[in-house]
């Protein structure tokens, strides 16, 4: 199975980095390290998420990784990370 990450989840990776960065630019790179490095679970149990099923058909699910959410899609050959966000955030 192949991990691949969407343009709108690259997007919200450097949206969170420039909204820490100011308070604390090391944190920030930390958090959005851990975020990167998160779906690679994923590869050996892709099914470890929630499934959401407002999704239906597609297999869309989330994880939380620490107060962050990461929305992804399974297919058959590829794990494609959708989006993520703080969990305090107005979704």
């Amino acid at each position: 199975m192949e991990l691949k990450w969407t343009s709108k989840a690259l997007s919200d990776l450097a949206r969170l980095y420039e909204f820490l960065a100011p308070a604390n630019k090391p944190a920030a790179a930390r958090t959005v390290q851990a975020l990167a490095a998160a779906p690679s679970a994923l590869l050996a149990n892709p099914r470890i998420g929630e499934r959401l099923d407002e999704f239906e058909p597609r297999e869309v699910r989330r994880i939380l990784v620490g107060h962050y959410e990461m929305r992804y899609e399974l297919t058959e050959t590829t794990i494609y990370v959708l989006r993520l966000w703080h969990t305090r955030e107005d979704r």
